[in-house]
């Protein structure tokens, strides 16, 4: 009790002296420029102009260039450009941008004419592709440049109900060589190739190096269906119609739908190629539709008003 009663005494005599410690501490002195008279504020100030005033203002604009000046550079930009060959209206970023890229070129024709610019091809090279090209483009049939063959004409049917209007004889479909030429219309010709192009690629994608050819069963032919007696004339003797029996691959390998079809891989790939031409075609038939068909996959353009027909 004692303690704090002379605590308090100490704390009551000591509040002067603290009441007296601002106005009697140490303060720091404005810095100045030469250490004892004007602060450096002020120099600084008096050095820049005033920003209220129009000429203080003025006085942080950059100088105008001189006219003489300003059209030494417009007259040596438009000598850049009619040397580069540059002809009509530019707008200035971009001319100023093309001028300077001409000129450095002037200086430095290895760092910017030969380093960005593409060799010239040789002549030889040019004609091989052109040469190509037009083969191309007199093999194309049905108008369609992926679709290589020959036009056939009108193929006459041994029976009522066979027969072609406007054959072609198509040997390879979007890069996809077919093993034997297959006489068709133009429709079956362009099913087939929605089918390669959509369906097939996709389906194989880059297993064993991707689609290489396909190994063709049977496309016109004047008969019956399944060749019964007493069917309908089948699809394929209206040139509607072909038989795939193998995928060829570009390793070489096939993926044969007699051997193939049950499992693995290569049963994937041949299931989902299967189930992807229904759609492009009207009737896809496989293993699963019938004993005929447990060898190949039959692809037709016959129309059924309930859709497509996919077993």
């Amino acid at each position: 009790m004692r303690a704090r009663v002379v605590l308090a005494g100490l704390l009551v005599a000591a509040l002067p002296a603290l009441a007296e410690a601002p106005d009697s501490s140490a303060r720091p002195v404005s810095r100045t420029d030469t250490g004892h008279a004007t602060p450096i504020a002020a120099t600084v100030d008096a050095t820049l102009p005033d920003p209220a005033t129009p000429d203080g203002l003025a006085g942080l604009r950059p100088v105008q260039r001189p006219a003489a000046l300003e059209r030494t550079l417009n007259e040596r930009l438009a000598y850049e450009l009619r040397a580069a060959g540059i002809p009509g209206f530019v707008p200035e970023d971009a001319a100023v941008a093309i001028a300077r890229s001409q000129a450095f070129a002037a200086r430095s024709p290895l760092a910017l004419a030969q380093v960005l610019r593409p060799e010239v091809r040789p002549a030889a090279m040019v004609e091989r592709v052109m040469a190509k090209r037009r083969e191309r483009a007199r093999g194309a049939v049905c108008g369609d440049i992926s679709l290589q063959g020959e036009a056939v004409g009108y193929v006459p049917g041994a029976v009522s109900g066979c027969g072609v209007q406007d054959a072609v004889k198509l040997r390879s479909v979007s890069g996809v060589t077919l093993s034997q030429t297959a006489v068709m219309d133009c429709g079956t010709a362009k099913a087939l190739k929605r089918w390669v192009e959509k369906g097939l690629k996709p389906s194989v994608g880059s297993y064993g190096g991707g689609v290489a050819a396909l190994r063709v069963a049977a496309h016109y032919a004047c008969r019956s269906r399944n060749n019964q007696r007493g069917e309908k004339i089948s699809e394929h003797g209206k040139g509607r119609a072909i038989d795939i029996a193998a995928i060829r691959l570009r390793n070489g390998d096939e993926l044969s739908v007699l051997g193939d079809w049950g499992g693995g891989a290569e049963g994937r790939i041949l299931r989902q190629a299967h189930k992807s031409a229904c759609g492009p075609f009207g009737t896809v038939l496989g293993p699963n539709a019938n004993a005929f068909h447990r060898d190949h996959f039959h692809f037709d353009t016959a129309r059924y008003r309930s859709g497509s027909y996919c077993r």
